[in-house]
């Protein structure tokens, strides 16, 4: 099984470096303070995320599962949006 915590370290290193290139700043550059509240924000984003694209699997011991291809899917409109 995948670490939860290194998944949940590499989605905040990509909201950083994401935020750093877009705002033109070198991440070391970068004022910290906001960082529990980003942290929130990612998290009830990643809770909608399941919630919206959620499906149900009637597999062994698995009840809900979330289409990777989906999740490409809805990147994709959302760099359009």
């Amino acid at each position: 099984m995948t670490n939860k915590k290194e998944v949940a370290q590499a989605i905040w290193n990509t909201y950083v470096d994401g935020y750093s290139k877009a705002l033109m700043t070198p991440v070391e550059q970068f004022s910290t303070y906001l960082d529990s509240d980003s942290k929130k924000i990612i998290a009830d984003i990643l809770r909608e995320v399941a919630n919206q694209l959620q499906y149900h699997n009637f597999g062994e011991g698995v009840d809900m599962i979330v289409d990777a291809h989906s999740l490409y899917e809805v990147a994709d409109e959302l760099e359009v949006l």
